[in-house]
């Protein structure tokens, strides 16, 4: 492990080090291990997640040393330099088509694909659903049991190598049309309802107590979500801008594969 992470941190460094073999090698064995779950791009450790830079710079550099080649899948052809993921049988994931995971890509056996896109360098744990074109992004970190919903949009992060990526903890249900970009964690067990869209800069706030709460980037565990608005002054006038409104905690009695409209009936609302 420490020589690969050398020879990558060297290549990234000096390009030139990519007309080696050693080099090549050590990238596409990382690329590998992504694939197979071996590794990961950031991981939980002592409770914190951790970013693995140089997991990030392997994937950016396996792009400079692929080659374009055209791929054929029954009547489609695709001309890419990532190849695409295979054995999905052997690897115990249902995969609907038009599904599409990049080589690099780790899904856990029990994952459901509908029409979708997972990118390169992305994680997917066991029993998660990735809906109806929803797109997962490269590096993004989903966890078991979670349900994307259909039109989901979870961000993908290679530069800068710094930035963290999207993380879905475990068991999270996300409703349609959600958007969640630029490193933003949601944690487990959250609920976020139909329309949500949290970016670094989102105001989230909890308006479960007397006085509202402003957090920004991360969503609690076990969090109910809606999209709300609010007001902010510009030269022209005062306008409303969105921002997510935390409006109560999931119930010990909602099971964790709930239907989104369930959850948010426990708090008399339907969106």
């Amino acid at each position: 492990m420490s020589d690969r992470k050398q020879i990558i941190l060297s290549a990234w460094e000096d390009r030139e080090a990519l007309k080696k073999l050693e080099t090549v090698a050590a990238i596409s064995e990382v690329i590998a291990d992504l694939d197979e779950g071996k590794l990961r791009v950031a991981s939980r450790e002592n409770g914190n997640w951790v970013v693995h830079e140089w997991i990030k710079k392997a994937v950016i550099l396996y792009f400079l040393v692929r080659k374009m080649e055209v791929t054929e899948v029954g009547p489609f052809q695709f001309h890419d330099k990532i190849p695409l993921k295979r054995d999905y049988d052997k690897r115990g994931i249902r995969v609907v088509p038009h599904a599409v995971a990049r080589f690099g890509s780790y899904i856990a056996g029990g994952v459901i694909l509908m029409p979708s896109y997972i990118n390169i360098g992305a994680y997917i744990d066991a029993g998660t659903m990735v809906d109806t074109w929803a797109t997962v992004g490269s590096c993004a970190q989903i966890g078991k049991n979670c349900h994307l919903s259909g039109g989901v949009g979870i961000g993908g992060v290679l530069e800068p190598v710094q930035a963290a990526p999207v993380i879905i903890e475990d068991n999270c249900f996300l409703g349609s049309r959600c958007i969640v970009v630029e490193g933003v964690r949601i944690g487990s067990e959250a609920v976020l309802g139909a329309n949500v869209v949290i970016t670094a800069s989102t105001k989230i706030i909890d308006v479960t107590s007397a006085e509202p709460k402003e957090l920004k980037g991360y969503v609690p565990s076990g969090s109910v979500v809606i999209p709300g608005t609010i007001p902010k002054k510009f030269p022209a006038g005062e306008f409303q801008i969105p921002c997510a409104l935390i409006i109560g905690k999931r119930k010990p009695s909602t099971d964790m594969k709930t239907s989104l409209n369930q959850a948010l009936r426990d708090f008399d609302l339907a969106v």
